[in-house]
């Protein structure tokens, strides 16, 4: 610990030095940069004795007699600047020795070119210090190879993350680029990006425990979205036919690898179609993003590779408990038998009273996490699909699917209820659950049920998960890796 206060008490003099000498780095506004690091990389040749203006972050300085070598980075790439003493100046070599350390930020002027060892390098003639680096940490427990991997500091404080690991800007590099190509995909097939409120007066769209605020100038309380679905298919209703939003939801639940209470989805919804037209769009979109992105369609996940080559392979809910909990539903004739095979399997089932509650569950407990994937599970029990339209052959299910990957849920899409009557009785279904305690289960949302007396035309719906599509074309097991600034603790807790 004494070194690290060392080290920041000597760049706090060195800071107060240069406002006594009016050279304060805080005070300049602005530093005009004429080239990216990666551009003068990439265009070398026709730079090659061009004078060039660079700034970025000092990530590593020697010195090497009258010559000084400092890595610096910015955005996307290092370069290296080259300070020579009989050129530069004794003054201004001195200044640089003494006054920037690592972490620095400045600006630099110079001619491009190649060092005796053939790397590319700005000869700087000038510089300026333009911000100061206060601290940096030293506890041999923060540092592998000059890297920060301490996960508690590093996802408290990102800035320094991104500073210290390429590897993680890399990863929000690649969000971004992914995100961008979700929304090409949708918006070269005629999907139009909209907005809803993430404030609303009642929780729905899903079933999942909400944040709670209040309003103080109407005097009420509202609740922050823990889904889009509503609002966007009230827009089916009004006619715009193709739709989709991509934005945050929030769920007060607990948080592990998959789950931060912040995190962001995309829904998307398309009049005339079904589960199935959902299972395409789902399969064409993440396949193409995947490709698009990585160049490939084959990636390496938790040491697995999964093939996002379409078409996928597809099971039924039932299928899927057959063969990985050993349990076959079409040979069970109560609810008694049901709990009664699940007990024998070691899945306590105490709550739930109908035959669709108990499948979910078996699914729930013994078939996720086998599914490699990527694979659809089809056809869920009405009562955990209050919003999915029933199968015509059998009213007890739906026409709803879950993608899976590597054990992980990925999205999830139904084939839109739009009538009137069942879906209020589905929503009071949710009402009684909810007066009997569960905190998840959705409320009466009666301008909905108002919506779908205009006519909704059969719609198909999808909801995908970005943070874990994210998650799976980085290569990164933990949702803490792909949100810049996941929920935590706070430290005095």
């Amino acid at each position: 610990m004494a070194q690290q206060n060392n080290s920041q008490k000597t760049r706090e003099e060195k800071l107060r030095e240069l406002q006594s000498a009016g050279r304060d780095p805080y005070e300049i506004t602005k530093y005009d940069v004429t080239h990216s690091m990666s551009a003068i990389k990439a265009n070398y040749d026709a730079l090659e004795g061009q004078t060039v203006r660079v700034a970025g972050r000092i990530m590593g300085k020697r010195r090497a007699g009258g010559l000084i070598f400092a890595d610096v980075l910015d955005r996307d790439e290092k370069i290296q600047l080259y300070l020579k003493r009989d050129e530069i100046g004794e003054e201004t070599f001195n200044q640089f020795k003494l006054e920037t350390d690592v972490w620095d930020i400045v600006g630099a002027e110079g001619v491009v070119f190649k060092t005796v060892a053939g790397e590319i390098s700005v000869n700087v003639s000038s510089y300026t210090l333009l911000a100061k680096n206060m601290f940096i940490p030293v506890k041999a427990n923060e540092w592998v190879n000059n890297q920060v991997t301490d996960h508690d500091i590093r996802y408290r404080q990102r800035y320094m993350d991104l500073i210290a690991n390429p590897s993680v800007r890399e990863t929000f590099k690649k969000r971004s680029a992914i995100i961008r190509e979700i929304r090409n995909y949708l918006d070269e097939r005629d999907f139009l990006e909209v907005d809803t409120p993430v404030l609303n007066t009642i929780s729905g769209g899903a079933t999942a425990r909400p944040f709670v605020t209040h309003h103080n100038a109407l005097d009420i309380d509202m609740y922050l979205r823990i889904a889009t679905e509503l609002n966007l298919k009230r827009l089916i209703v009004g006619g715009l036919e193709r739709v989709y939003e991509m934005g945050r939801q929030f769920r007060n639940e607990g948080m592990d690898l998959r789950h931060n209470p912040e995190f962001t989805t995309i829904e998307i919804y398309q009049a005339y179609t079904d589960y199935e037209g959902m299972m395409r769009l789902t399969e064409g979109l993440v396949s193409t993003v995947c490709e698009k992105v990585n160049g490939t369609k084959k990636i390496m996940y938790n040491d697995k590779e999964v093939d996002f080559t379409t078409p996928w392979a597809r099971m039924t809910m039932k299928e899927a408990v057959k063969k990985y909990a050993g349990i076959d539903f079409d040979a069970l004739s109560s609810v008694e038998d049901a709990k009664a095979a699940l007990s024998a399997i070691g899945i306590e089932s105490e709550g739930k009273n109908t035959l669709g509650e108990l499948l979910a569950l078996a699914f729930e407990e013994k078939a996720e996490d086998n599914l490699d994937g990527p694979i659809f599970i089809t056809e869920y029990p009405v009562e955990v699909s209050p919003l999915a339209k029933r199968c015509p052959k059998n009213k007890a299910f739906t026409e709803r699917f879950e993608v899976f990957v590597q054990g992980s849920e990925l999205g999830n899409a139904f084939s839109e209820l739009n009538d009137p009557d069942d879906q209020k009785e589905r929503f009071e279904a949710q009402v009684k659950a909810r007066e009997a305690g569960d905190e998840e289960a959705g409320m009466m949302d009666e301008d909905y049920i108002n919506a779908l007396r205009y006519g909704m035309p059969p719609t198909g719906g999808v909801g995908i998960g970005i943070d874990r599509m994210v998650m799976l074309l980085t290569g990164n097991t933990s949702i803490r890796d792909v949100l810049l600034f996941p929920t935590m603790k706070p430290v005095e807790k």
